[in-house]
């Protein structure tokens, strides 16, 4: 049986990772955040827990938490292989390899991963779940952070490659924005 959300958001606590600064909350308030926004964009439980872990292990950007990726296997027994997987990208990517590949509509797309340095290609699904995750942890945290310029046309362009829900939390978010 998957551990339950209770279980999930303890591991935070267990790993120390409960009390991390960002973006003016804590870093576990952030990854629910990400969860409860990717349940009300229709994703299932399953990938909604991609949610929690988006950032585990760092990411090009956030260093507040890190945990090492030696430590994967614990991530994947909890929220399955291709969630695991999927955090892991997000966390792993350089932004200006995925940034190229948004606008693309053929797979495969190539990122560079920037903790090996070595170029991983996605196909569709994975690429789109990608972007869905990383579109969604920035609408989470961008009015908090006030970075609304920072890779503006890149977020655009993510929100017009999904359409339907990412294209209207995009406006709504963006809406907010000071004049």
């Amino acid at each position: 049986m998957p551990p339950t959300f209770k279980e999930l958001t303890a591991y935070f606590v267990e790993v120390g990772a409960d009390q991390v600064n960002h973006t003016e909350k804590t870093y576990l308030a952030h990854a629910i955040g990400v969860y409860n926004d990717l349940k009300t964009w229709g994703f299932v439980e399953e990938f909604a827990r991609i949610g929690l872990f988006h950032s585990i292990y760092g990411t090009q950007i956030f260093q507040g938490f890190a945990l090492p990726v030696e430590r994967r296997d614990e991530i994947r027994a909890m929220i399955g292989e291709r969630a695991e997987y999927i955090a892991y990208l997000n966390c792993a990517m350089d932004r200006d390899s995925f940034d190229a590949q948004v606008t693309r509509r053929q797979a495969p797309y190539p990122i560079t991963d920037r903790l090996t340095g070595e170029e991983i290609a996605l196909d569709e699904r994975t690429f789109d779940d990608l972007v869905s995750l990383h579109l969604c942890d920035w609408l989470e945290q961008v009015e908090r952070s006030s970075s609304w310029d920072y890779r503006r046309e890149a977020f655009h362009n993510m929100a017009q490659r999904l359409g339907g829900v990412a294209v209207e939390s995009h406006e709504r978010v963006f809406g907010r924005e000071p004049q």
